[in-house]
């Protein structure tokens, strides 16, 4: 057993369940009383996680125990690269959104967010959510030598 590979799963794992997490809240948070107080909670970790959760796994892919060849020619691999990029581009638009409102509510403290900006928002945390689904999904078939 080697103990780096142990170790780097247990990361990936970790940072997989709180980006799941942060896109969770954003969902619950996104709603029509959305106070400023909540909008500076927002998206605050969520490049960060990200970020790690890209690092972590390119190192499971050149220092895990499975060698970089499982991953490059497995299709199961890149349908979760897939999604996971389209998760990221999808929060791009939320991620803009937000920056925006907690700018305009430093500037004015009486500031709303419109509602049909929040309902975009929404439906693009949503989308995010559903699309986040088929990672966990991609990476438990390719663990079980789907897609090889």
């Amino acid at each position: 057993m080697d103990t780096t590979d142990l170790l780097l799963a247990i990361a990936h794992h970790l940072l997989v369940f709180s980006l799941a997490g942060i896109i969770g809240a954003e969902f619950v948070l996104v709603r029509g009383d959305l106070a400023a107080a909540t909008l500076k909670r927002l998206d605050r970790h969520y490049g960060i996680v990200a970020a790690l959760i890209v690092i972590v796994g390119v190192c499971r892919v050149f220092f895990g125990l499975k060698g970089w060849e499982f991953y490059v020619y497995n299709w199961m691999f890149w349908a979760k690269m897939a999604a996971f990029a389209i998760v990221g581009l999808l929060s791009i638009v939320p991620t803009m959104r937000f920056l925006s409102w907690n700018k305009q509510a430093s500037g004015n403290p009486s500031f709303a967010v419109p509602a049909a900006e929040l309902a975009s928002v929404k439906n693009y945390v949503r989308a995010e959510g559903f699309i986040f689904l088929l990672i966990p999904v991609f990476a438990a078939a390719m663990a079980r030598g789907y897609g090889y």
